[in-house]
């Protein structure tokens, strides 16, 4: 029998669609779903009789693993509990997104070991698993309301390309799958990027949508200092911060970008594109830094969730932002050890400046002798086509 096709893009009611996803998926169907990579083919992971399915018509998948998919980070960490810094890092910049993660499956706590054991061959392969949060609405939707998460593979027969729009999954599938939602050409059109998390180290084994070069700076360790205007403290925070984490590291400043480190600055209240104060300019000169090239930046959504570790001028900065994202509350902490403030020099004579400078700096090596344990000259390596990633979009 074959599969009922539905063009969303001309459905008049996209809640019905969802449902209707949602209800083959729980009743035991292999449904064929958007992505923003490629079409992805779904079974409910804890059927039995879809996981099955699903794995007979890929052939077992032929030695390959198949991917656990779930709406968000907090969910993964119940099947992968205690995960690597580096898997942490990632998921909280990829996720959702274009990146599937691979992490180690030892934690006696995990999740999968309550899984049917057909499930729990599905997903293991030498002690590892494939995780993929997709950025899709409808994807996310159908798995905010189904009862767990899903197994997911590419939908499309062995040897045969992955599909980018439902008509190629139909031609390829139709005959085998109850549901196709088609929602015409998918995003990218290529599969995700699928990266090994190790300790210390990442392995990209297959790139995708995401580059290894970005893959290494989606990695990098990132600081944010955080002031007013970003016009005057915060940007000196960030060159005293780059100095010392380049004399902690015995590397040049400009290498610290290619070393896995990050840092950078912005204010509460910032105008877009302002430059530094030239008090502030003359003041790191005096310290072979230069500041001239500065352009201030509002904090963002982006920034605030990139960053691993966030330092506020003063104790009114960290509550506005921890007021505005609470999440940020393990992140985010005042630059002063006691929480006391760093007045804000604008304005005043360049003394007041390298004071100000001095008591950065001063407080600064303090938290660097913080991170020092966690800094870790990340290295990502890229294997070829020979390798057998999952069997994943």
């Amino acid at each position: 029998m074959s599969a009922i096709r539905i063009d969303v893009r001309s459905a008049h009611d996209l809640r019905d669609v969802i449902h209707r996803g949602v209800q083959a998926l729980a009743e035991g169907k292999l449904v064929v779903l958007p992505t923003e990579t490629v079409y992805g083919l779904a079974a409910l992971l804890h059927d039995t009789s879809a996981v099955k399915s699903l794995l007979d018509f890929k052939n077992g998948t032929l030695g390959r693993p198949l991917a656990l998919s779930v709406k968000s980070s907090d969910e993964a960490w119940d099947y992968i509990p205690q995960p690597a810094v580096l898997g942490r890092r990632l998921a909280r910049r990829c996720w959702p997104g274009p990146v599937t993660l691979v992490f180690d499956v030892d934690h006696p706590e995990s999740l999968v070991k309550r899984l049917p054991q057909v499930a729990q061959n599905a997903l293991i392969c030498d002690g590892t698993m494939a995780v993929r949060v997709p950025a899709h609405g409808m994807f996310q939707e159908i798995l905010r309301l189904l009862p767990g998460p899903v197994l997911l593979a590419s939908a499309n027969r062995v040897g045969v390309a992955e599909p980018t729009s439902g008509e190629e999954a139909l031609v390829s599938l139709g005959q085998y799958v109850s549901l196709i939602l088609d929602e015409g050409r998918s995003q990218f059109g290529q599969p995700s990027t699928v990266v090994r998390v190790n300790r210390e180290s990442l392995v990209v084994e297959r790139v995708g949508v995401v580059s290894t070069p970005t893959v290494r700076r989606l990695a990098s360790f990132v600081v944010l200092l955080v002031c007013t205007g970003n016009t005057c403290r915060s940007p000196m925070a960030e060159m005293l911060c780059k100095q010392l984490l380049a004399e902690r590291m015995g590397c040049p400043i400009h290498e610290l970008e290619d070393r896995g480190v990050l840092v950078v600055s912005a204010g509460i209240a910032a105008a877009p594109g302002m430059g530094p104060s030239p008090e502030a300019v003359q003041v790191m000169s005096e310290i072979n830094l230069d500041l001239s090239h500065h352009a201030s930046q509002p904090i963002s959504d982006h920034l605030a969730r990139s960053a691993d570790v966030i330092l506020t001028m003063t104790r009114g900065h960290h509550q506005a932002l921890v007021s505005h994202w609470p999440e940020l509350a393990d992140r985010a902490n005042v630059l002063g050890l006691q929480g006391e403030d760093v007045a804000d020099p604008i304005g005043a004579s360049p003394e007041m400046y390298r004071r100000c400078a001095e008591q950065i700096s001063t407080l600064l090596r303090s938290r660097v002798a913080e991170w020092a344990p966690g800094l870790l000259d990340i290295r990502v390596h890229e294997i070829g086509p020979e390798s057998c990633p999952p069997d994943i979009g």
